[in-house]
């Protein structure tokens, strides 16, 4: 048994350094060597346990997903029975503070694997994501009434998430970066999350009671041949 904890604390160790390298370094250009020596472990321990780098990168995007939600629960801390208007806000602001939180490495080994891609994660990234996406995709289908063509759901919910993610990846990745004089790099917005919530959650609520009221006034069609735009 006491082989046994060893065994899973190891584990934890190398995972933990791997949601970290793999962050700063992406998949190929991580090592076990590194991974290894910031776990304080040897390399035959990874391949003990994960048996090779391809495992040890999808395990460790798992782990740092299913850590961020645990520390920002995806509702916000908002109950189910609360208005949908709520929990849409609910929603926006538990998206905001996963990313902006630099515990949240999912963010960055992402980051890195769109800039490189490999093609490891994108299973668990869907099964991961899916039930989230749902759960908005609900709440705004809730929001824009039974009228609402699936296609209007999404689009709406595209949008929110872009809200959502533009400013806060960009001040995520401000942080990561060297300032200076010299800096090219726009400044990130100096606001409180609470503040860009309220208004991501207003603006959007604005839109959707609008699209609404087009689909009720059966206004469908235009919507779909874009003849406002």
């Amino acid at each position: 048994m006491r082989l046994r904890k060893d065994g899973m604390a190891t584990r934890k160790r190398i995972l933990q350094a791997a949601c970290q390298v793999f962050g700063e370094k992406g998949f190929r250009d991580a090592t076990h060597e590194e991974i290894c020596k910031r776990a304080g472990t040897n390399i035959a321990a990874v391949n003990y346990h994960f048996g090779d780098k391809e495992t040890l990168y999808v395990e460790a995007w798992r782990l740092a997903f299913q850590r961020s939600l645990k520390a920002h629960p995806p509702d916000g801390e908002v109950p189910p029975d609360a208005s949908a208007e709520e929990r849409l806000r609910g929603r926006v602001f538990a998206i905001m503070q996963r990313i902006i939180d630099p515990q949240s490495y999912e963010f960055d080994i992402v980051h890195k694997e769109l800039a490189n891609p490999t093609g490891l994660l994108a299973e668990v990234m869907k099964a991961s994501i899916e039930p989230i996406q749902r759960h908005m995709a609900s709440i705004v289908r809730e929001l824009l009434g039974e009228k609402a063509p699936e296609q209007q759901v999404f689009l709406c919910e595209m949008s929110i998430m872009s809200q959502c993610f533009h400013p806060m990846i960009h001040q995520r990745h401000h942080k990561a970066l060297p300032q200076g004089p010299q800096s090219s790099c726009p400044p990130p917005l100096d606001m409180d999350i609470d503040i860009l919530a309220d208004h991501v959650t207003r603006f959007s609520l604005a839109g959707i009671r609008e699209i609404r009221r087009r689909l009720e006034n059966g206004d469908l069609a235009e919507l779909e041949r874009h003849d406002d735009i």
